[in-house]
């Protein structure tokens, strides 16, 4: 279980919170049940509404 999972999908960015995942305890690869991938994919495309928005800050990093 972790408290907030986020997953980039073609349509932007979902956060789930509260979401069980396995995590491969030898190379600590995520993986994810096909409902989590559906619900992931419901949102992203407004076939399911968000809970709620976050803003996220984004900006450019400066070349050295």
């Amino acid at each position: 279980m972790v408290k907030r999972e986020a997953f980039k999908h073609r349509d932007g960015f979902v956060i789930l919170e509260d979401v069980t995942i396995g995590v491969c305890d030898t190379c600590g690869n995520r993986y994810y049940s096909a409902d989590i991938l559906h619900a992931v994919h419901a949102v992203a495309t407004g076939a399911k509404l968000p809970e709620r928005t976050e803003q996220i800050p984004v900006t450019y990093l400066e070349s050295a």
